[in-house]
C-alpha cells in the first residue's frame, strides 16, 4: 500500500499519489505563439507520430515567427538542479530549450506532429540541439515528468513520448494513479519503484526549482515555451514555423 508521506511532500503525495484531485489539463499556450493562460477546455491532442514518404522542409511557405522577448542564453544554459535531457550535437548552431508540461495538450501536439520532423531534418543532421525542461502546471504533470526522470536516462525521451501519447488516459482520469502506474509498468516500474519515485521529495523540489527559475529569470509563463538562440517564443509551433525559424538562424 502507499506509505504515509510527511507534510513536506503533501503537494505531490496527496494530490498525485493519493489521486484526490481530478484536475483538468494544464495551462498552455495556443498555437499562435502568444500566452493565453488557462486552456482547460482544449480538445484532446492528435498524438499520431506516423509519417509517410520523405520529409521535405516547407519553411519557405511560412514566415519566421516573431519572438515575444529575449533571454540571456548563457544564463539559460547554466547548470540547474536537474541534468538537462537533450538530443542533438552540443556543437549545433541552434539550441532550442523547450519548457513543457506533461498535461498540456499543445505540448503533446508539438511532440507528436512537429518534433519528429524537426528531429529528422535538423537534430539528426547536427543543426539543432533540443533540450526539454520541466514546467508542470499541476500535480499530475509533476508526477508524470518525475516518472520520466526516474526511468533509466536513455528512456527519458521514450517515456515522455508515451506519456504524452497517452495523455488523455491519465491527465483527466478519475484514477490518475492507476492510469500512470499502468503506463509505468510497461517501462519496467514496479509498485514499489513507482511509489518511491512519486514520493521523492528532492526530485519534486528540483522539478519545481526548474519551473520557478524559468518563470522568474526567463519569463516563461505558459507551455510550450521555446528559448531559441536568445529569443523566447510562447506557444506551439508547426513544422513550417519552426523550420522557418531554424533556417533563419543557420
Amino acid at each position: 500500500m502507499i506509505f504515509s508521506a510527511p507534510a513536506t511532500i503533501h503537494r505531490l503525495a496527496v494530490c498525485a499519489v493519493a489521486g484526490l484531485m481530478a484536475l483538468g489539463l494544464s495551462a498552455c499556450s495556443d498555437s499562435s505563439h502568444t500566452t493565453t493562460g488557462i486552456d482547460a477546455g482544449s480538445a484532446a491532442p492528435v498524438v499520431s507520430t506516423e509519417t509517410t514518404g520523405s520529409i521535405v522542409s516547407t519553411a519557405m511557405a511560412a514566415e519566421v515567427p516573431t519572438p515575444d522577448g529575449t533571454v540571456d542564453m548563457a544564463a539559460v544554459m547554466a547548470p540547474g538542479p536537474l541534468k538537462d535531457m537533450a538530443m542533438g550535437s552540443q556543437d549545433a548552431p541552434v539550441t532550442i530549450v523547450e519548457y513543457m508540461s506533461m498535461t498540456c495538450p499543445h505540448c503533446a501536439d508539438f511532440h507528436a506532429n512537429t518534433l519528429p520532423v524537426i528531429k529528422e531534418n535538423y537534430v539528426d543532421t547536427g543543426k539543432v540541439r533540443l533540450i526539454v525542461r520541466e514546467f508542470p502546471f499541476d500535480p499530475r504533470a509533476a508526477a508524470a515528468v518525475m516518472l520520466a526522470r526516474c526511468a533509466p536516462e536513455d528512456q527519458f525521451f521514450p517515456m515522455v513520448q508515451v506519456l504524452l501519447e497517452q495523455q488523455s488516459t491519465w491527465a483527466t482520469a478519475q484514477d490518475a494513479v492507476g492510469a500512470l502506474l499502468q503506463i509505468a509498468r510497461l517501462a519496467g516500474f514496479t509498485q514499489e519503484t513507482f511509489q518511491t519515485c512519486l514520493t521523492n521529495q528532492q526530485l519534486l523540489d528540483d522539478v519545481n526549482a526548474v519551473r520557478n527559475r524559468a518563470a522568474s529569470e526567463f519569463g516563461v509563463q505558459s507551455t510550450p515555451t521555446f528559448l531559441i538562440n536568445g529569443n523566447r517564443y510562447s506557444g506551439n509551433m508547426s513544422v513550417e514555423d519552426m523550420s522557418a525559424l531554424i533556417d533563419s538562424l543557420l
